[in-house]
């Protein structure tokens, strides 16, 4: 279970670098991967709005990763499990209106590269599927 939370710490940190000094990078979620990205920057107006979200998006994951350390640090084993299934519904509204978005772009041919949605849409099945297995057993180990 604590494994787990760190393995998605580190990651969730990691993305945070990216966001806040390489958001034009194709990797770990950095928003390269929109063509959109690159035409913001033909309009500065809509380019400071752009990375003004973008480093939005930064913050709030990091005040995520924050009370997550301060869980893993401080909670028991019932807070570390509350935790993780409470990330199991947030983690999945990505599928609610991110992932229907980002297929209709994929389908547009409006980021790179071709078939990033499914990538991305099989990383957040990935992380749902360690913290549903890990609730389940920690549940069932009682």
């Amino acid at each position: 279970m604590t494994i787990a939370l760190i393995a998605f710490v580190i990651l969730e940190f990691l993305n945070v670098i990216i966001l806040y000094f390489f958001p034009q990078t194709k990797k770990g979620n950095g928003v390269g991967v929109f063509n959109a990205f690159e035409k913001s920057k033909q309009d500065p107006e809509v380019h400071v709005f752009i990375m003004y979200l973008i480093n939005w998006i930064a913050g709030t994951k990091l005040i995520f990763i924050a009370l997550l350390i301060v869980i893993l640090a401080l909670g028991e084993r019932e807070l570390k499990l509350l935790s993780i299934a409470v990330l199991i519904p947030s983690i999945a509204t990505f599928y609610w209106r991110l992932f229907p978005m980002i297929k209709k772009m994929d389908r547009n041919d409006q980021i790179l590269p071709k078939g990033y949605s499914k990538t991305l849409g099989a990383m957040i099945t990935g992380f749902l599927v360690v913290f549903i297995s890990v609730l389940v057993y920690n549940l069932l180990k009682d």
